[in-house]
């Protein structure tokens, strides 16, 4: 699972997910606009990222090659297909 420093040592807030199609990791991204610099990305576990935003169950039934967004950490979480 990947995450970025942002969400992990930041505080940032989970804005997008995506459970990839080719290896069917999953991407925890916050709501910056600029893809993550290579620097600033960490490998984690779905475990600690779930406990640190429990919202991210309702995930759990993401398909492969589905993402989710939301507006804000209170937000509700939205649904589609990549691309």
């Amino acid at each position: 699972m990947l995450t970025t420093r942002s969400i992990v040592h930041g505080g940032a807030w989970i804005a997008h997910v995506s459970h990839d199609a080719d290896d069917g990791g999953w991407q925890f991204h916050d709501s910056s606009p600029a893809a993550p610099r290579d620097e600033d990305v960490l490998l984690v576990s779905l475990q600690s990222m779930v406990l640190s935003d429990s919202t991210l169950n309702q995930l759990a039934g993401l398909p492969l090659g589905w993402r989710a967004w939301r507006d804000g950490p209170h937000a509700p979480w939205q649904r589609g297909r990549v691309g």
